[in-house]
């Protein structure tokens, strides 16, 4: 489990931000994308918590 998220992490920080263009040619960061990824991921990993605990 640990390795896969270190896995993650890792795919997430060596990948470049998503950049949208403007009518200007000017580049607009769009954090939306990280922002989903990371509640994803956090919705995952409680429900792993929450699932341990009731089967112990």
């Amino acid at each position: 489990m640990s390795r896969m998220l270190s896995a993650l992490f890792v795919l997430v920080l060596t990948t470049g931000p998503a950049f949208a263009q403007a009518s200007g040619g000017t580049a607009i960061p769009e954090p939306t994308d990280g922002a989903l990824f990371a509640i994803g991921l956090a919705g995952l990993i409680i429900g792993r918590r929450v699932a341990k605990r009731k089967e112990d």
